[in-house]
């Protein structure tokens, strides 16, 4: 296996700004179930949409450091910093430690008394530690990528800050005295021992603007952070890796958007794939892949409330779309129409375009059918039943499936070129399998004959048309020796968990990973960084075929690849470790889940055993 060198470097060295971007590590994630704002080392926070995930962001430097607009607050001299989470939530605490005095700054996108605020609401607390440290602040709003124009208007004296529709008002407590320029308010103060400063915005869209008071603010942090802890302690899990399985379940829930009960893919747009600019992609919509993925995680860390939430979302959309279904949708359930819309933006650190919207929404994608039927699978197992429409519309999705099998597709990785992908008949066999097995429970109706016949006929596919006995591997279609790491995921679905599956293990390492990273398939090598997810399926396919000792070294080689924060993006460059495309991604933190939980499992049985 090739091996490649590199450490991240040390986080206590603040990240520099070059032409006004940061690396894409320098950024920690704020979430309050509607929205997510990114904070750098620095203390800006240089991405927050406003109202939702999937709206213009009235502050977006991570993507136009000259016009995108940011919340900054930071010592005026040069420092040092560290961060972490307030343990058990997305409440982010960073010190900054200068030649005059340390200070700390948390930051939380709050939720109120009842849930969900009908506001948006991020609010900047400041405590003096040691000596005196002067602060400087700033909220400054973009121009959403150049297609509006921010100014202040002063309502009854109260200075407001307009962004198209998008309405916000600053509200500071001991934090000087605010300066009101045209396009944006700032100030600065000085912190001492003990002292305690605030800064907060609030937004809201279309309607009128809430101006809560400073202490009505702070209690708002403080409910956050109780919401926060009561949602933690719903999990169950005390096996291995137990921080990092936090971690990334809180970091689940951060992308998770309330209203909806759907999960998205990342919180940004258009941050690259690759430095050339060629594959910069919009992740803010709800992939069903992603939901499964999601489900398998929750339901083995024993929360339930998010997972009837999500599972009732994904089962009411497939009802509506079937037999079509459609991979990803907006999260208030509508398909997004096919195509990308391009912003005259620069694009994090001038690497274009920006974009909004995704090509693969009218895709055909065979493997989704698998994960819907993974879903029912995985619900009814926890005790549950499905509802009669439901029922039935499963049932006729397995005859579906029955047919569409046989059909070319773009595949998981969302290609232009329509082959007879291996991973999609993969897909294809497991929604079968589990129709089958929903049948027999009798959880649907049925031709369930007919089911077990073509998912035999799939299986013997994919063992002849999709096994090469001269890679010793599943291949990525027939008639090739390239290789895709997406078969892997069928040893955990169950399909082969032997001799066969364990040397495709083997080739796809040989062939695909660089150290402990593994690009997606045969050639990317040239196209894009290598896919954080890849490595982490391939932890969990190493414990479900009985190799743990490989896997657990596998997975302590990965996990410190994580930023400060423990959060990941969606590649990493195997060169230098630099982060590379959308963030925090879902599907990055999924595998890692997934693996944890079935390095325990492996664990278990093996005790069984014993």
């Amino acid at each position: 296996m090739n091996t490649t060198a590199g450490r991240p470097r040390p986080w206590n060295e603040v990240s520099p700004r070059r032409d006004g971007y940061v690396d894409l590590r320098s950024y920690a994630a704020l979430g309050d179930g509607r929205t997510v704002a990114l904070v750098a080392q620095d203390g800006s926070v240089d991405w927050y949409p406003v109202p939702d995930l999937d709206s213009a962001p009235p502050f977006a430097k991570l993507l136009d450091a000259e016009h995108g607009g940011c919340i900054e607050l930071r010592p005026e001299e040069e420092f040092e910093v560290t961060r972490e989470y307030v343990p058990g939530t997305n409440i982010l605490t960073t010190t900054f430690s200068t030649a005059s005095g340390t200070v700390r700054v948390t930051d939380s996108l709050n939720v109120g008394s009842t849930g969900q605020l009908p506001w948006n609401e991020l609010a900047r607390s400041v405590d003096g530690v040691t000596g005196n440290v002067a602060m400087m602040w700033r909220v400054s709003p973009g121009t959403m990528f150049n297609t509006v124009s921010p100014w202040v208007e002063v309502i009854a004296g109260e200075p407001v800050l307009r962004t198209n529709r998008v309405g916000m008002g600053v509200r500071t407590e001991d934090a000087g005295e605010p300066e009101v320029g045209t396009r944006q308010i700032s100030g600065r103060f000085t912190t001492r021992p003990d002292s305690e400063h605030l800064l907060a915005v609030v937004a809201t869209h279309g309607e009128p603007l809430r101006l809560p008071s400073t202490r009505e603010i702070r209690k708002n942090v403080a409910m956050t952070r109780d919401t926060w802890h009561r949602w933690r302690d719903l999990l169950d899990y005390d096996g291995p890796y137990r921080a990092e399985v936090e971690r990334s379940a809180l970091v689940l829930k951060l992308l998770s958007h309330s209203p909806s009960g759907s999960v998205a893919a990342a919180a940004t747009t258009s941050l690259p794939e690759n430095r050339e600019g060629t594959k910069n992609f919009d992740y803010r919509f709800a992939w069903i892949r992603d939901a499964t993925y999601t489900l398998h995680s929750l339901l083995r860390l024993g929360e339930q409330e998010d997972v009837h939430a999500q599972v009732s979302t994904i089962l009411r959309r497939a009802r509506a779309q079937a037999p079509d279904l459609h991979v990803l949708n907006r999260f208030d359930g509508e398909v997004p129409t096919s195509g990308m819309t391009e912003y005259d933006a620069p694009g994090w650190r001038g690497i274009g375009p920006v974009v909004s919207g995704n090509d693969a929404a009218d895709q055909l994608q065979l493997g989704v059918y698998g994960d819907v039927f993974d879903i029912a699978h995985l619900y009814v197992g926890g005790g549950n039943v499905l509802d009669t429409a439901t029922a039935r519309m499963l049932a006729d999705l397995a005859d579906a499936v029955c047919d569409l099998w046989r059909c070319p597709d773009s595949g998981m990785w969302e290609l232009p070129e329509h082959r007879h992908y291996t991973s999609s008949k993969l897909g294809c066999w497991h929604g079968l399998d589990r129709a089958v097995k929903l049948a027999e429970a009798g959880h649907i109706p049925g031709c369930v004959d007919r089911w077990r016949s073509e998912r035999e006929r799939i299986r013997e596919w994919i063992e002849t048309e999709g096994w090469s006995e001269e890679r010793g591997a599943y291949v990525w279609y027939p008639g090739t020796d390239e290789l895709d790491v997406s078969v892997l995921l069928h040893a955990m679905t169950g399909f082969d968990r032997g001799p066969r599956m364990s040397s495709t293990i083997d080739a796809v390492r040989e062939e695909l990973g660089r150290g402990p990273l593994m690009y997606r398939y045969s050639g990317m090598e040239k196209e894009e960084g290598a896919f954080v997810a890849c490595s982490f399926w391939t932890v969990a396919a190493l414990a479900t075929v009985g190799r743990r000792d490989e896997a657990e070294e596998l997975m302590d080689r990965m996990l410190p690849l994580a930023n400060d924060v423990g959060l990941f993006t969606e590649m990493i460059d195997p060169e230098d470790h630099s982060f590379l495309g959308n963030f925090p991604q879902a599907l990055s933190h999924l595998a890692l889940l997934n693996a944890a939980v079935a390095l325990e499992q492996e664990a278990l049985e093996e005790d069984a055993l014993e």
